[in-house]
């Protein structure tokens, strides 16, 4: 079997892992904004881990089913700029932030950023939402 009659299914697979991934990651900073501690367990971070690995998988069997070239779109390039800078603030946020305040900002601002990536590869263009308004 090709991968390429697997698409739909990994398509759908990524795309729940996203959904999985940013949705985990909102909880626990919540949580952590609140001040519980449940929220940097090991089993809970784990599992972090494993659903973002297996997002990153998906990914790149979206990207071979499709032979597709991510280097040769300027949506997928935005995506992949994004991802480290929506990583690095969510570290600050699970990891270094030592006040309320600095957690409540980055954690609004990560899921700005992780936001404004699914709305860049639901448009597939690099303006994603804002791409209606630079009409």
């Amino acid at each position: 079997m090709a991968l390429t009659e697997h698409y739909f299914t990994l398509k759908q697979a990524h795309m729940g892992f996203v959904y999985l991934s940013g949705s985990l990651f909102a909880l626990r900073g919540l949580a952590l904004i609140g001040g519980s501690r449940w929220a940097m367990a090991t089993p809970l971070r784990i599992t972090a881990v494993a659903i973002d690995t297996a997002l990153v998988v998906a990914a790149l069997l979206v990207l071979a089913s499709l032979q597709f070239q991510p280097l040769a779109s300027a949506w997928l390039w935005v995506k992949l700029a994004l991802l480290p800078v929506y990583v690095a603030i969510g570290t600050f946020v699970l990891k270094r932030a030592r006040t309320r305040a600095q957690r409540a900002l980055g954690w609004l601002l990560a899921l700005a950023v992780f936001g404004f990536m699914i709305s860049v590869a639901r448009a597939h263009h690099p303006l994603g939402l804002f791409h209606a308004l630079a009409g």
